[in-house]
């Protein structure tokens, strides 16, 4: 009974955990957007996908997903740094835009403190 009892509290630590992580990461999208979109008022947001990792992302496609530029957003935007080979999460946000359904996927930093690049 103790170890049915300790497995429900550990599965429930974690399942808070990674809500946590979830809304945490949300929250830094929605920051990302607000300060970097040309108009962010226009951007309804649907939904976002589940939190997920990578590390398979180099950092060659990080630089140049850094310098593309899109025309939804701002030019000169101040990303996080990554070192090579070191985990990324991503988070896709589906939103409307002018009568438009869009897509942008962000690549958050380990610690999930800032965006590191979106396509």
């Amino acid at each position: 009974m103790k170890k049915l009892i300790c497995l429900f509290g550990l599965a429930g630590t974690l399942l808070f955990s990674s809500c946590s992580q979830q809304y945490d990461a949300e929250g830094l999208v929605k920051d990302f957007v607000e300060e970097n979109a040309v108009n962010p008022d226009g951007m309804n947001i649907l939904k976002f996908s589940k939190l997920n990792t990578t590390k398979v992302i180099k950092d060659s496609l990080i630089q140049d997903m850094q310098q593309r530029e899109n025309p939804m957003f701002k030019k000169g935007i101040k990303y996080a740094t990554s070192t090579s080979g070191s985990m990324l999460y991503f988070l896709r946000m589906e939103y409307v835009y002018e009568n438009d359904t869009l897509q942008h996927t962000f690549y958050l930093d380990e610690q999930l403190q800032q965006v590191v690049a979106f396509k």
